[in-house]
């Protein structure tokens, strides 16, 4: 039987970001570029992409610019297209919006190339998110972790989570289960209203949720948050203890 599901061939990667809680590790080396495990971050996310039949990878640039554009275009597998924010670091919004030309009229995978680290469980994550995408129903759906089973991790959590997956967001001095683990489905009609310039995903994230389009997918495995110099560490012996 043919699968009719939905399965995006092109995706974004943001590397453009400055790495300052990284430093002084990012002094020299952009963060996308940071190895954990003898593996760069943002391989272990385009290895990903590549094994969910991703075929045009997008990834913006910025800080040390030149080093992540050469890294990626060593990709013998997809398409490597570069958004240059060389002259103004656009966040995270800003930035998927000025690559959207390059992304076409379909929705597309959308990872962060410094928090989308994972272990997988029996069936790989991305593929959990291509069963769950419902373009009727969502603009957006963003792969969530657990925030008590995840390595590195010290926040109060983003989301709550209905049994259908739509997501609200945490209180402000509340404590969710769910973080935001790095990894999306978007559908390009979330961009519509978007204002040019620098901006935060999270105001259209907002207004998706507002509207009802906001849905998110429990991560399977463990989830690796490589936010500190400190958390590579950890991040190494979870990988060894999983592979033992």
């Amino acid at each position: 039987m043919t699968d009719k599901r939905f399965r995006p061939s092109k995706a974004m990667i943001l590397a453009a970001g400055l790495g300052k809680r990284m430093r002084p590790l990012t002094a020299t080396t952009p963060k996308p570029l940071i190895e954990v495990n003898g593996q760069a971050l943002i391989d272990h996310g385009m290895d990903r992409l590549a094994a969910a039949g991703v075929k045009t990878c997008v990834v913006n640039v910025h800080y040390l610019a030149d080093l992540v554009e050469v890294h990626v275009r060593r990709r013998p597998d997809m398409e490597i297209l570069i958004s240059d924010e060389r002259d103004q670091l656009l966040e995270t919004g800003g930035g998927i919006k000025k690559a959207l030309p390059l992304l076409g009229e379909e929705p597309f995978f959308q990872l962060n190339a410094d928090t989308c680290y994972w272990i997988e469980g029996v069936k790989p994550n991305l593929e959990h998110m291509i069963e769950a995408w419902d373009e009727s129903r969502m603009d957006a759906l963003l792969l969530v972790a657990e925030t008590v089973k995840a390595v590195g991790y010290s926040g109060r959590g983003d989301f709550d989570m209905a049994k259908d997956g739509a997501l609200t967001r945490r209180q402000e001095k509340g404590v969710t289960p769910f973080a935001y683990a790095g990894a999306t489905i978007l559908h390009p009609r979330l961009f519509e209203d978007a204002p040019d310039g620098p901006f935060s995903m999270n105001r259209l994230f907002d207004s998706a949720i507002e509207a009802g389009r906001l849905y998110g997918v429990q991560m399977e495995g463990l989830w690796l948050h490589i936010g500190t110099p400190e958390a590579i560490r950890a991040a190494e012996y979870a990988v060894r203890e999983s592979a033992a």
